[in-house]
């Protein structure tokens, strides 16, 4: 049976294929009854980055999961004024689940070796669990080597599990993925040069880039 929900936050300018898949392959792993897509407002590790307005990043995502069981979109950071803080998402998600409701927060490689520099990384790893997505050539599992020391301390590795266990029972896992090498600042540069994305995004999602001419003018994108 299914049960819990996903969250999969990002800048998604734009969304693309292997964004998708990720969030398959996790809702799948995980048993999830929803995958909830968080497009950030001001992402706080990308403030200098000039990024698409966010009336458009939100209607890519709503095209691109259209028709998707158990996907959907969840605004609520775009609500917000300033920066994009998952901590306070969790907290939101919490507030209308419950504590019980079981809550898994996505994220890449790259976006877990910089976790303890986020806001209240332990906060955030006493509210749910956490699926480390990996894809070839980086290392599937966790160790004690690759794992954030300011949030090391409140956790034990459970080897029956392959999972590290937090004191408040939430796990981290990693999980691989099919590697699609998709990558959103590339699939911008490609735009910029005039060239197709088509089959790199879905197809929804490539009329709407056509439509409003995204990525095709700005050099700063």
């Amino acid at each position: 049976m299914r049960r819990g929900v996903g969250l999969f936050g990002g800048t998604f300018d734009p969304i693309h294929l292997a964004h998708l898949r990720v969030a398959e392959e996790v809702s799948e792993a995980e048993a999830l009854a929803c995958v909830r897509f968080v497009p950030a407002a001001v992402p706080p590790h990308k403030r200098d980055l000039v990024i698409t307005d966010a009336t458009h990043r939100l209607r890519m995502v709503e095209l691109a999961v259209a028709g998707a069981p158990g996907f959907r979109v969840w605004p609520i950071e775009l609500a917000r004024t300033g920066p994009s803080f998952t901590v306070d998402t969790i907290r939101a998600l919490r507030a209308e689940v419950g504590a019980a409701e079981r809550v898994v927060l996505v994220m890449g490689r790259d976006q877990f070796a910089d976790f303890h520099t986020w806001r209240e990384p332990d906060v955030i790893a006493s509210l749910c669990d956490l699926v480390v997505v990996t894809r070839p050539p980086s290392a599937t599992s966790l160790d004690l080597r690759t794992f954030p020391v300011v949030s090391s301390g409140p956790f034990c590795y459970d080897p029956t599990s392959d999972r590290f266990v937090h004191s408040s029972g939430h796990t981290v896992r990693s999980l691989p993925v099919t590697s699609l090498d998709i990558a959103a600042p590339a699939l911008r540069r490609t735009g910029r040069a005039g060239r197709s994305i088509r089959f790199l995004v879905p197809p929804a999602v490539d009329d709407y880039i056509r439509t409003h001419a995204l990525y095709r003018e700005d050099p700063a994108r």
